[in-house]
């Protein structure tokens, strides 16, 4: 452990946060540059008197605990994180289960693209991330609960009605296929992980389909480059669908574009404005 090293890096990440990205006020006799010492430990949820100790280079080795809820606090980036754990001489552990946290990066990305809808999933298929034509296309995402925003349970356990599974995609057994052979790859990554085991097993009993596909052993996917939605308002939208890896965070942003000037184009412009104030209609 550096102590003085990680003394003088926690100083200066914690000099550099406006109190209103943390969420918190600035207030009139602010004098200290960025958040002050108190602030940090109530962020991180550890005592004043122990954050303060860190920075004086007294204090003895801090836990991953505690570096998590440092790095969180200071809202480290992935280097930032490595560097505060190997100052610390705590390693960072391997990832026991699949990450949810979605870089700024990544959510101002999904953002940027007006003409687009995009979404973040996570390596269980759940939808952590996504931007306004997202939910105006499939659904929105904010009225659900975690439990419903997962993929791969709706696509196995989900409502059929009037034949729209998974929002009426076309393709919907391909990605049946391709999204048992994730989860199994998944599962071989985050072994003792309890909420890929209980996606699994509920998925094994829920699903006949499912099921039989696990039992296959696949775990090669193929690229899906197109998909076709059919939507309850605008009718059927076909769009490409690109794929960008998140490797790091073992994360996928899925992007939906329509062809330039086609009908489908017309449709998710419509689906722009009309957003998710009528998504009234089950899928």
């Amino acid at each position: 452990m550096d102590r003085r090293e990680l003394a003088a890096f926690l100083r200066s990440r914690r000099e550099r946060i406006a109190p209103a990205e943390a969420g918190l006020p600035a207030g009139p006799r602010r004098r200290t540059p960025g958040l002050r010492r108190e602030e940090v430990a109530q962020l991180a949820f550890i005592s004043a008197e122990y954050y303060t100790r860190l920075e004086q280079a007294r204090a003895p080795r801090p836990s991953r605990e505690v570096l998590s809820g440092l790095a969180r606090a200071l809202r480290l980036s992935d280097a930032e994180r490595g560097h505060l754990h190997h100052l610390a001489g705590v390693p960072p552990a391997p990832a026991s289960a699949p990450s949810r946290e979605v870089r700024r990066s990544i959510l101002d990305l999904l953002h940027r693209l007006p003409q687009a809808a995009a979404i973040v999933l996570s390596a269980t298929y759940e939808v952590i991330a996504w931007n306004a034509l997202a939910a105006a296309l499939m659904e929105d995402f904010s009225a659900l609960p975690r439990h419903d925003r997962n993929l791969a349970r709706r696509a196995f356990l989900g409502p059929n009605l009037a034949g729209r599974r998974l929002y009426g995609v076309s393709e919907v057994a391909e990605f049946a296929a391709s999204a048992a052979r994730e989860l199994r790859a998944t599962a071989a990554r985050y072994p003792d992980d309890p909420e890929v085991a209980a996606l699994v097993a509920e998925l094994r009993s829920g699903s006949e389909e499912f099921a039989r596909l696990w039992d296959s052993h696949d775990v090669s996917v193929a690229p899906s480059l197109c998909k076709t939605f059919h939507h309850p308002l605008v009718g059927r939208v076909a769009v490409s669908c690109d794929v960008l890896d998140i490797a790091d965070r073992d994360q996928r942003v899925v992007i939906y574009t329509p062809d330039p000037g086609s009908p489908s184009e017309e449709a998710m412009r419509l689906l722009s404005v009309i957003g998710t104030q009528r998504m009234d209609v089950p899928g």
